[in-house]
């Protein structure tokens, strides 16, 4: 029989020597497989005297384990080199600039919020949000719209299934009940925009079931029209990027503001595109007007010391204006040739200083 302790060192050698998985793999058959070695070796002791095997066995059986140790150290080292390795080949420099076609496209109704809260917030407004789903009083009630209104009928507001109660949830019309829950939460002044998802049963080429809208709310003690329009100006001009727009007032009403007004501004309605700031022609883009005091007074706040005015604008419709979208329907049909057209490179963040829609 070979030499317990030269077998030992002479397989611990070719372990050490093994420069991959496959060569330690044959070492292992070599030693310790159906024909290996020490195999071999371990089957012999049938032919030995007892004596002879009382004292060879412990020593074959410290070599197998010895070997088995040192290729399964052996095997998890090599393990470790071929994920180095691994890894050092599959690198990916993540601070290269990523190829824009690759991430997609933003959309333009995404685009036109950041821009828009982009614009506000440089005026020193607060971005207020609030839930879809809203009750009567903050949706209806508290912003003076009386039981009997029309925009209270099924045919224009998705109603919820009723209560125990008898009372009904519903998808809010408008984020004007943002509008509310801040007044009763936060003492006045108010400056706060209010961008979200509306809904109305409707659905046409400038309709549709789900749109958005954002709404804007100053409430102070010297707060004025003159204010209002100072405020519209400067966020239609830096919206359009055009130097100076042309506006003008309508007198109309709204349950909720008083007195109220429909905005127009001057522009060209040319072949496939609208230029805003000149012209003959003239489009309406929001209404607006003081903030009725019974609102006020719903929201707790005395409108005998407090006043302030509100404005809001469909954010689907003015995306249309800026960037000649025909059919507000194609907003929700996820074509991606669509967004492809008319979406937005995704790190192009949009900035005052930058440029809006660079």
């Amino acid at each position: 029989m070979q030499d317990i302790e030269t077998l030992e060192s002479e397989l611990l050698g070719e372990i050490n020597n093994a420069n991959d998985l496959d060569a330690l793999e044959a070492v292992r058959i070599s030693a310790l497989g159906k024909k290996g070695r020490v195999s071999l070796m371990m089957r012999g002791l049938g032919q030995m005297a007892p004596e002879e095997r009382q004292e060879v066995a412990p020593r074959l059986n410290k070599l197998k384990q010895s070997v088995a140790d040192a290729i399964d150290q052996a095997k998890s080292g090599l393990n470790k080199k071929a994920m180095e390795a691994r890894l050092a080949a599959e690198t990916i420099d993540v601070t290269l600039p990523s190829r824009p076609e690759n991430l997609g496209r933003i959309h333009p109704i995404s685009q036109v919020v950041d821009e828009i809260t982009e614009i506000f917030a440089d005026m020193g407004f607060d971005i207020a949000e609030g839930p879809d789903v809203e009750d009567d009083f903050h949706n209806f009630t508290a912003l003076n719209i009386p039981p009997e209104h029309p925009a209270r009928q099924m045919h224009d507001t998705f109603y919820l299934p009723e209560k125990e109660d008898g009372s009904r949830q519903l998808l809010r019309t408008h984020t004007s009940s943002v509008q509310i829950r801040t007044m009763e939460s936060v003492e006045p002044p108010h400056r706060i925009v209010v961008p979200g998802r509306t809904y109305r049963s409707d659905s046409d080429h400038t309709h549709t079931p789900m749109f958005n809208q954002i709404e804007g709310l100053v409430i102070d003690k010297t707060s004025h029209m003159g204010h209002l329009k100072g405020i519209l100006k400067e966020f239609c001009r830096a919206y359009f990027e055009v130097d100076d727009v042309e506006m003008r007032f309508r007198p109309s009403y709204f349950p909720f503001t008083e007195p109220s007004a429909e905005m127009d501004i001057r522009c060209t309605f040319a072949k496939d595109h609208i230029k805003v700031g000149e012209g003959d022609d003239w489009m309406e883009i929001l209404g607006c007007g003081m903030v009725n005091p019974r609102v006020l007074a719903h929201c707790g706040i005395d409108p005998t010391e407090y006043q302030g005015f509100a404005w809001g604008m469909g954010i689907d419709r003015i995306a249309m204006l800026k960037y000649g979208i025909p059919d507000l329907r194609a907003f929700f049909d996820s074509d991606l040739r669509w967004l492809k057209h008319y979406g937005f490179v995704p790190m192009d963040v949009p900035t005052l200083g930058g440029g809006l829609s660079r």
